[in-house]
């Protein structure tokens, strides 16, 4: 039985590794070489050529990373998937690919600070129009992708305040307009949502987060139409924003035990929601799990599970949040997500570092907002700590 039939949990453990590997390894060898070497040059040729099967510089293609981009691309269901060096690689060498002078790109205004300084700076630089609409606004996705644009940019849940967009809506919008679909699957992972399956031409992944799982290696990946990421793939190849080989073992290591931190995750993110939800202290409170989010009706049809990453507001201002955070166990105050132990920070400090007060104001970010991204460790404890916390301001 194909591999590409079986479920998360197998393809996440066997998916690029079904055949014998070198040396009768049980794990993928980390192939730590930049050139390949042939016996004569009709051999190296044909390799080059692509007329066999082969590797001539790990700038291009590397027998480890590219097990790695096959367990993506079978998590995905896309027809094919590259590696890059980190997720902001992965996004910027997508975008850059495509768009030219006079091109139009629409997207939200949700976006993770990176990306966003791509919209905001880079790309009109470069004589590109953006538009960025509401991301709760579906009508006014559908309006800004109707008047024509050359990629349709989505992120969903976005970083850092969970909003969600309707993929099947805004998909449809972006066929019906001749436009490409790129969606930032991060926050979901392909264990909780397939765009896909949806419609969707191109998905990005920060691999560093939730597919890696460990905050131990960085990466990025770009999976979905052939015809799509083998253009990424040439402008990744002169750019050179390559994956290493020890980087793709790891996050090879990493996700074999995807579907399990998810499930794990995505309890524990519903557990911490509804505490943080009911408290005195907590202003305000975004999960797509809860049923006083705007869009989770939404979320219930198109996610599988809502994510360990949640963010809440506190009542107080900035020195409050402060004490609140210095009060917590167990957690690293650090600017990633998605890893086995729990997280957290505001977005002044991680996913919007680089927006200033006023900027996060007006993407509805207040500064006593703080992203929480749980962990595998138990939900009550976690719960116990943020309780001892909150009691402590």
């Amino acid at each position: 039985m194909s591999i590409e039939n079986q479920k998360p949990s197998t393809i996440a453990v066997w998916g690029g590794e079904e055949k014998p590997l070198a040396f009768g390894a049980a794990q993928v060898p980390i192939v730590q070489s930049a050139p390949f070497a042939y016996r004569d040059l009709d051999e190296w040729a044909a390799v080059a050529l692509n007329k066999a099967p082969g590797h001539i510089y790990s700038r291009n293609t590397n027998p480890t990373v590219g097990v790695f981009e096959e367990k993506c691309r079978l998590l995905e269901g896309a027809e094919k998937a590259i590696a890059f060096a980190s997720g902001m690689a992965a996004i910027s060498n997508s975008l850059f690919a495509f768009l030219r002078p006079g091109d139009r790109v629409v997207s939200v205004k949700d976006t993770y600070g990176g990306t966003s300084v791509i919209f905001l700076n880079i790309l009109p630089e470069m004589g590109i129009d953006v538009d960025l609409v509401d991301t709760s606004d579906g009508d006014a996705i559908d309006a800004a992708i109707a008047k024509g644009c050359k990629i349709a940019y989505l992120e969903t849940p976005t970083n850092p305040t969970l909003k969600i967009i309707d993929l099947d809506r805004a998909i449809a919008s972006a066929k019906r307009a001749g436009a490409m679909t790129i969606v930032d699957n991060t926050f979901a992972t392909p264990i909780n949502q397939s765009p896909i399956a949806m419609g969707a031409d191109l998905v990005v992944h920060s691999a560093t987060k939730y597919l890696g799982g460990h905050d131990d290696a960085m990466g990025g990946v770009l999976a979905g139409r052939e015809d799509l990421v083998r253009q990424v793939y040439q402008y990744r190849e002169i750019c050179g924003a390559l994956l290493p080989a020890f980087s793709a073992y790891l996050l090879l290591r990493g996700m074999k035990t995807l579907d399990l931190r998810v499930q794990k995750q995505n309890a524990t993110g519903m557990a911490v929601a509804r505490f943080l939800d009911g408290h005195e202290k907590v202003e305000s409170v975004f999960y797509p799990g809860l049923e006083t989010h705007d869009k989770h009706d939404v979320a219930k049809r198109q996610m599988r599970g809502f994510g360990g990453m949640l963010s809440f507001a506190i009542k107080g201002d900035f020195n409050t949040l402060k004490t609140f955070i210095g009060k917590l166990e167990y957690v690293h105050r650090a600017a990633s997500l998605g890893s086995v132990n729990t997280l957290i920070g505001p977005p002044a400090t991680t996913s919007h570092v680089e927006c200033t007060a006023e900027e996060r104001a007006a993407l509805g970010i207040p500064e006593t907002l703080l992203r929480y991204s749980c962990g595998i460790e138990d939900a009550d404890d976690l719960i116990t700590q943020l309780d001892r916390a909150l009691a402590a301001i």
